[in-house]
């Protein structure tokens, strides 16, 4: 057998490429098993970011993760959603030159000493003493120490065109077919999901003079600070259904697998099928569609919005009801996909299997849906499993310091029962976790872990200092007896104003910088109100429960027990998410734990 890697990672999409790079960050050789050619590929929309998912995505490159650097790399289109609210919840969202995208991602991770690539199809995971071992389908063996199954939707994948169904893991690639049964060995209880993707319509069948267009922001926002040299080349574009489309859908969604009964995975609620939006709200007479380039020079148009998995034929019909589409040519169907997920509630906090200590899960194969939630979960995983491989001590996330956080709570203590999508009002406490914000939460913290150097954590370190002494000089100019920061505080007022009126702001290396300090000016009082509500919630929450037996608490209901015994929460605030956990049941562990564990 051949050497014992630390950290061997099955999959190259989005959560495997972030496992592959932060195990690859600790010193020795991570190995990912995946077909090179397809690392990194968009299968869905070709766009990074949006609400909840931006957020994350500025995290990950807080912590020295790849995504937001391929996006910036690769941007033809940014916009910033929910611009006009607070920033608490505005969600930067790049368009990608599709294409581009996985071949940047494929320069960053062939091009790392650190990470060795084997083509094959992972078929078998399975212990010998304490080490792991990863077996190819053609029989070859990889002994590691930990391992991050980052499958996607391969795991038994079944893409479905109307009642017609093959086994693809998606579009035109094979299944992983073994994979599942070495987690079911393991313990593992799998569930089925399912999702999908809309057409791709050819670029030169659309009349886009009938379209809405969506031009990109004249300032353009990135994830790293560097947008690329194309990030204002292309718009974007709306159209919407029809009540034709809606006639056509209604009357053929016997032909629907999942209306048929074909199906048994369960489908996302915030991104549904077409069938879906006409079905479930019956009474709109028109649904918003997006039109996104591949890439600036593509073929091909994505109908965000417009995922089916009604026949090809049909879809022909259905398209060309469309506002501009008319005479529309599709060049990719669309399809669903159903396949192989593992119960979340059977994952630690750090995506470790509680049956196989040293496997580690991320992305899709554990319920979520999107890419940037694979990502985070594949910087999570990688890193976890490097650590542990390295006799590291288990560093977590918290939900009250990130969104990661919050996903990962919500992962491990509720569990899905459909496909996990991140949105911003999952998260209780957004304005002290904003996307502006992310280096100065989650660089000190990646610095900690062994992600980033010390010119990293330096240089965040100085962004912050000449954002506060920003502030400190709005503080001390002042306009007819009125200081800048006074005067920006007014809702109609903002730096250029201030300006205007002789009020300057210096020292500032950016743009986003000068951002930043009207943000915190704005909002002083309401992240200060923030702030204390977090620590009012941290007097109890925080209490550690580590060695807690929940079966001896007769004073909480048996359903409490049974959940709690199952979960194992940390502390009293994730217990008090775990589903089946009620007030009283909180009531009697907090007794318990001051007469008991003072």
């Amino acid at each position: 057998m051949s050497r014992v890697f630390n950290v061997i990672v099955i999959g190259g999409g989005h959560a495997g490429i972030e496992a592959a790079w932060a195990a690859s960050k600790y010193g020795t050789v991570a190995m990912m098993i995946s077909n090179p050619a397809t690392i990194g590929r968009m299968p869905c929309n070709p766009a990074v970011g949006g609400p909840g998912k931006s957020q994350m995505v500025f995290e990950l490159t807080a912590m020295g993760g790849l995504m937001g650097r391929v996006a910036d790399d690769t941007a033809i289109h940014s916009r910033m959603l929910n611009a006009s609210k607070g920033p608490a919840v505005q969600s930067l969202r790049v368009q990608n030159e599709r294409d581009q995208y996985a071949a940047k991602a494929q320069e960053y991770v062939l091009g790392n000493a650190a990470i060795e690539i084997i083509r094959g199809e992972a078929a078998d995971v399975y212990q010998e003493g304490e080490t792991w071992v990863v077996q190819t389908i053609d029989g070859r063996a990889y002994p590691a120490k930990t391992v991050v199954i980052a499958a996607g939707t391969f795991m038994r994948g079944l893409t479905w065109y109307g009642r017609h169904s093959r086994p693809e893991g998606r579009q035109g690639e094979p299944p992983a077919r073994f994979l599942s049964q070495s987690l079911e060995r393991g313990g593992h209880k799998l569930k089925r999901y399912k999702t999908g993707t809309p057409p791709r319509v050819r670029a030169d069948s659309v009349n886009f003079a009938a379209l809405l267009e969506l031009p990109g922001d004249d300032q353009v926002h990135s994830f790293t600070g560097n947008p690329g040299p194309e990030a204002r080349k292309s718009p974007t574009w709306q159209t919407h259904t029809t009540p034709e489309t809606h006639r056509l859908i209604q009357e053929n969604l016997h032909l629907s697998p999942m209306y048929a009964g074909d199906i048994e995975g369960l489908g996302p609620r915030y991104c549904p099928s077409i069938e879906d939006k006409i079905v479930r709200f019956a009474h709109h007479d028109r649904h918003l569609l997006f039109v996104e380039p591949d890439g600036v020079d593509t073929s091909e148009v994505y109908l965000q919005g417009f995922s089916s998995s009604l026949p090809p034929a049909l879809q022909d019909q259905m398209v060309r009801t469309l506002p501009g589409f008319e005479n529309a040519v599709i060049q990719r169907y669309a399809y669903a996909v159903e396949y192989d997920v593992v119960d979340s509630l059977e994952l630690t906090p750090n995506l470790e299997s509680k049956f196989m200590p040293g496997i580690f899960t991320a992305g899709q194969i554990n319920g979520t849906s999107g890419y940037e939630e694979a990502a985070a979960q594949g910087l999570v995983a990688g890193t976890a499993a490097a650590r542990r491989a390295l006799g590291l001590e288990d560093r977590f996330f918290t939900r009250e310091g990130s969104y990661i956080g919050v996903m990962l709570d919500d992962l491990v203590y509720k569990g899905t029962d459909e496909p996990y999508r991140m949105m911003t009002s999952r998260v209780e406490h957004r304005l002290l976790v904003r996307q502006d914000n992310a280096d100065q939460r989650m660089t000190p913290f990646a610095h900690e872990l062994g992600l980033v150097g010390d010119d990293a954590l330096k240089a965040v370190q100085n962004k912050y200092q000449r954002i506060e002494a920003g502030i400190q000089q709005l503080r001390t100019q002042r306009h007819q007896g009125i200081t800048g920061e006074q005067l920006l505080r007014r809702p109609d007022m903002n730096l250029s104003d201030l300006e205007a009126l002789g009020i300057k702001l210096t020292g500032m290396a950016s743009w986003q910088e000068a951002e930043s300090v009207q943000i915190h000016v704005k909002y002083a009082g309401y992240i200060e109100r923030s702030r204390q509500q977090l620590e009012a919630e941290r007097k109890y929450g925080e209490r550690s429960l580590s060695g807690i037996d929940f079966r001896q608490i007769t004073a909480m209901s048996n359903e409490a027990r049974e959940k709690l015994s199952k979960a194992q929460p940390q502390t009293v605030a994730q217990a008090a998410r775990v589903p089946g956990v009620r007030t009283s049941d909180l009531s009697a562990l907090l007794v318990y734990l001051k007469t008991q564990h003072p």
